[in-house]
């Protein structure tokens, strides 16, 4: 009986004195349980640290570290939730293993929308989905404002700065002007408003689950994708995912890295075409949000897990026809990040503390991945130093890397990403969302955790889903 089959229910073989075998114990079981309990505590830490140094709203969060406020409430998706979640947990793993290969992106994708809908639906419909991007600091306050494409390009870094009295809108100003263009581009074809927004950045956020298994086989394997499928379907991080615009962002991102893997490791028909599509959605990706960047260590570790480079010069062609064609209409890059880090130091985040954001960054990403991924990351670190050894025994060979050792070098690039944007400063607070796009590939990494203790993992996972869109009233 394989490792992806070992929880069936069904007894273990007799003993010639009638008794059953016990199922070797797992050593490591204990550690991820210490290790969930720390996170935990972390968390807490941040919490109670966030609140005692926050007097004069220096942190500028209602519910530190998280962009939440204290407010028990159930709604419309509370049931709908307690249902799915319970579903997802209970048949959540058999369903990974059968589904055939084809059917399991799908079936990801469609257990991810129910799971991000539902959560949302729990503050209901407007509250939940309607009235998110509508507000005053919102991209749909901005829409309309929008009427010459060629003028809107040009002047969009000179209207960054805070001291301009017509100074765009923070989500906005915060981000280059692809993010309001992709809102934009749905009012022109009719689908303005709120309710559209908030639906278009839903269905395009569940297809993210099915780019990360399409990496996942394509680099680590048939059989790790399916360990991992449940935990990426049924991550807590939906809570952000509905409905947030970074959602949509790590939809893109998603992909771009699945089109690279399939390029890198042959897996795509025509690797060129894979490749150079990769290239556009990390073109395009540069102009949804400057942080994004950051996302080519995790392109970096697809390439290194595949040890291939071939993808690279169309990846490269591709990320360049945006940056030729927004340079050429007006709009230069590097300005208008520099715009954005100014005004960040203005006051439109830069007040806030670096010493505790940090750490406190950190802390929120407990919440996003969940206890199963905390453990998960624990199994990741002590997999680590083996794996780094193998990389460096076998790189002359050109072989690539496969099972557990592609999932540690994915990991390691998203994990790499999370930290420099800590680093940064440019990072502080709101993190649950903004690093949605690097949360994603860290989930992978549940398929580290031994199968027979997968659906006790997957209940916590959803019990704190549940819990924080219960508790909390999330926002941005």
């Amino acid at each position: 009986m394989t490792a992806a089959n070992t929880d069936t229910g069904r007894s273990g073989p007799q003993k010639p004195d009638g008794h059953r075998n016990e199922a070797p114990a797992d050593p490591g079981r204990r550690a991820d349980l210490i290790a969930a309990a720390v996170a935990a505590a972390l968390f807490a830490v941040a919490d109670a640290v966030g609140a005692a140094v926050d007097g004069d709203n220096v942190l500028q969060l209602n519910w530190p570290p998280l962009y939440a406020d204290w407010e028990p409430h159930v709604g419309p998706g509370t049931v709908p939730a307690l249902v799915t979640g319970t579903l997802l947990t209970v048949y959540g793993p058999a369903a990974a293993r059968r589904l055939s290969t084809r059917a399991l992106p799908w079936a990801a994708t469609a257990g991810s929308l129910v799971w991000i809908w539902t959560l949302a639906m729990i503050d209901g419909w407007e509250r939940g989905i309607t009235e998110r991007l509508t507000s005053r600091y919102e991209y749909l306050a901005a829409v309309d404002e929008v009427r010459d494409l060629r003028v809107f390009l040009t002047t969009f870094t000179e209207r960054v700065p805070l001291d301009r009295p017509d100074n765009w809108p923070v989500h906005v100003a915060g981000h280059p002007p692809g993010a309001l263009l992709t809102f934009v581009g749905l009012d022109r074809i009719g689908l303005g408003g709120g309710a559209w927004a908030g639906m278009f950045c839903v269905v395009t956020a569940a297809t993210a689950a099915a780019a990360v298994l399409v990496t996942v086989r394509a680099l680590a394997g048939e059989e790790t994708a399916r360990r991992a499928a449940p935990f990426v379907v049924l991550a807590p991080a939906a809570v952000w995912m509905g409905v947030s615009a970074d959602a949509h962002f790590a939809a893109v991102a998603a992909w771009a890295v699945a089109l690279l893997a399939l390029a890198a490791t042959g897996a795509a028909r025509f690797p060129a075409a894979a490749a150079l599509g990769s290239g556009l959605l990390f073109g395009w990706l540069l102009y949804l949000s400057y942080g994004l960047a950051l996302m080519g260590t995790v392109a970096l570790a697809v390439l290194v897990a595949a040890r291939s480079w071939r993808p690279l010069p169309w990846a490269l062609a591709g990320i360049a026809v945006w940056v030729v064609a927004f340079t050429a209409a007006g709009f230069w890059w590097f300005d208008g990040y520099t715009a954005v880090v100014d005004r960040y130091h203005q006051g439109a985040g830069g007040v806030r503390p670096y010493a505790y954001f940090v750490w406190a960054n950190l802390a929120v990403q407990v919440l996003t991945v969940g206890l199963a991924g905390v453990a998960a990351l624990r199994r990741w670190a002590v997999a680590l130093p083996g794996t780094a050894r193998r990389a460096a025994r076998d790189l002359g060979s050109g072989s690539p890397l496969t099972g557990q050792a592609a999932t540690v070098v994915l990991v390691a690039g998203a994990l790499t990403a999370i930290l420099l944007a800590t680093a940064s400063g440019m990072s502080k607070a709101e993190t649950e969302r903004i690093w949605l796009p690097f949360v994603l590939w860290l989930l992978p990494a549940a398929a580290l955790l031994p199968a027979r203790w997968a659906r006790g993992w997957l209940a916590a996972q959803a019990a704190v889903a549940l819990a924080v869109n219960h508790l909390l009233l999330t926002g941005w």
